[in-house]
């Protein structure tokens, strides 16, 4: 079993480790204060770890410093020598990944809300030439491109979010649905030239937290053949506390009756989150979870879900790098 032996590859779609480093520049990139470090990667078989760009409250007004602070965060302290990942950015890549035996672990960057963008479609220009291969348009609350999913009004994209949206098209940028009111979810999954993810939700049939998914949003990505990362989010799975492990299987069991077998990824939030899943507490524990998946599962749809679903998806959608 895969506590016994060597651990099945994992492909992680959110973390939230870059803005704890980013408020805390004494954090180092195995600092026990981090659920996401690269000792618990390792010891977790993620082979592929996206790390979001997300600016808090705290950091003040939100501006493109912010995020070229956080992608040099990621390039010297987890890219570089002290992390000793290396950066996925093209297709090819991705295909390596897939191919591989090897231990070496990768990470890619996505942009969680344009809010540092500035009302600038053309800043995620500068994003994909700086590593950024994935971009949600909000956090939960309105900003210049969109609404989020905590507003209210439930508005759709603005001008502005549907330039960018295009612009992301041109570039070859992905595009993350999670966080998005319902009305700018619909218009993204029309407008998108690729097939979106949502990087970081659950089922809101099973439990109706405002951040799941309904039934015929998860079927309209498993339509467009997107991706749907299963989060270990305390909240999206009960009320308070921290739920068991298994409140999981209630959510890969409805996504899988609704035909998302072959679309379903893990999206932990690691470091977005105060409170844990009992026994999914940072990357290391991935093999507890691979345990009990099998429990239920046949081993091709777990190793599918760990490992091949995202990865796949990433040949298909990357860009080619150009020569």
């Amino acid at each position: 079993m895969p506590t016994t032996h060597q651990p099945w590859p994992v492909a992680d779609f959110h973390c939230d480790v870059l803005c704890k480093m980013m408020l805390n520049s004494g954090l180092d990139f195995n600092h026990p204060e981090l659920d996401v470090t690269r000792k618990r990667l390792e010891a977790g078989g993620v082979k592929l770890q996206t790390f979001a760009i997300y600016i808090p409250v705290e950091a003040g007004n939100p501006g493109m410093d912010h995020v070229a602070r956080q992608i040099q965060i990621f390039q010297e302290k987890i890219a570089g020598p002290e992390g000793g990942l290396k950066t996925l950015l093209w297709r090819e890549e991705a295909e390596q990944i897939a191919m591989s035996d090897h231990r070496e672990i990768w990470g890619m960057l996505s942009l969680e809300g344009v809010d540092g963008l500035e009302g600038n479609p053309f800043y995620a220009d500068l994003c994909f030439a700086l590593g950024v291969r994935l971009i949600g348009l909000t956090w939960n609350f309105a900003n210049w491109a969109a609404d989020g999913v905590m507003e209210r009004r439930n508005a759709a994209l603005t001008n502005k979010g549907r330039e960018l949206v295009q612009r992301c098209n041109e570039l070859g940028m992905l595009l993350d649905v999670s966080h998005l009111s319902e009305r700018g979810f619909w218009e993204v999954m029309e407008q998108s030239a690729r097939p979106p993810v949502a990087s970081h939700s659950n089922a809101a049939a099973i439990f109706p937290h405002p951040r799941n998914l309904n039934d015929e949003q998860i079927k309209a990505l498993i339509i467009r053949n997107g991706r749907i990362g299963v989060t270990f989010v305390p909240m999206f799975l009960q009320e308070k506390g921290s739920p068991p492990m298994d409140r999981l299987l209630n959510h890969l069991e409805h996504i899988c009756a609704l035909g998302g077998a072959e679309h379903m990824m893990f999206g932990s939030d690691f470091d977005g989150i105060q409170e844990h899943v009992i026994g999914l507490e940072h990357p290391g524990c991935y093999p507890a979870l691979t345990e009990l998946l099998l429990k239920y599962y046949p081993e091709e749809l777990v190793k599918r879900w760990l490992f091949g679903s995202a990865i796949s998806y990433l040949q298909a959608n990357l860009p080619k790098k150009q020569n």
